[in-house]
């Protein structure tokens, strides 16, 4: 658990620490080389990359891209609100369109829930997801790029961790227990 957690979170890490060494636009080129690190060692361990790997790939190479190209920050600050806009709309979407949910397809293979606590499981992954988008935006454009960075990495985290922990409480009921 806590190495699946380093390495979804090993892109924000690396921008981090190249932001604070040096500026915003070395950050942007470590983020982009770390994402295709990530992807590049799902795929060398002939794994399938996650949904939010690829999406996370595909816009910190465009908007990554835009802010280096333009010397505008304020491409790279949107990335993160794109990201969680289109999970929370691919997450929306799979409520209406096919027999499981998103969240059931990604999870299924390791908990065994009632069909309505998946649509309300995959309910709150979308309120979660959009409400990181609104907040994303908020601190980037009311707050300094510094105090917007520390929010990506620590803020991002903490919020994150809280959200699994209160999901954990909510499916806690519905987890079997298994007698050895």
């Amino acid at each position: 658990m806590i190495m699946k957690l380093f390495f979804d979170f090993f892109p924000i890490i690396a921008f981090f620490a190249a932001y604070k060494i040096y500026d915003i636009y070395a950050a942007t080129i470590v983020a982009i080389v770390a994402v295709c690190i990530q992807v590049s060692a799902t795929l060398f361990q002939a794994k399938k990359p996650e949904l939010m790997h690829i999406v996370t790939l595909v816009l910190i190479v465009v908007m990554g891209g835009a802010t280096l190209y333009l010397k505008d920050e304020r491409f790279i600050k949107l990335k993160p609100t794109a990201v969680y806009g289109i999970l929370a709309l691919f997450m929306a979407t799979s409520q209406f369109i096919g027999k499981k949910t998103l969240v059931q397809r990604l999870l299924e293979t390791n908990i065994n829930l009632p069909n309505k606590v998946w649509r309300q499981l995959n309910c709150g992954w979308v309120i979660f997801f959009s409400a990181m988008g609104v907040v994303n935006l908020w601190v980037a454009y009311q707050f300094s790029t510094n105090v917007w960075v520390n929010f990506k990495l620590f803020g991002t985290l903490g919020l994150t961790i809280l959200f699994v922990i209160i999901q954990g409480a909510f499916l806690a009921p519905y987890i079997e227990d298994k007698k050895v």
